[in-house]
């Protein structure tokens, strides 16, 4: 049988909320990381070439 979704309070949604801008904030940092460390370790030459 299905069950029915647990219904949050406004508080637990208040947190869920903030949780998960935290960590949108924290995956998205870690992708500029790890864009700025690829250009470091190539160079910046590796922008300027032709495409």
């Amino acid at each position: 049988m299905a069950q029915r979704p647990q219904t949050l309070s406004p508080e637990e949604q208040k947190r869920r909320r903030k949780r998960s801008i935290a960590l949108g904030l924290t995956l998205g940092a870690l992708v500029l990381f790890f864009y700025i460390v690829t250009i470091a370790k190539l160079g910046v030459a590796v922008l300027q070439r032709a495409l």
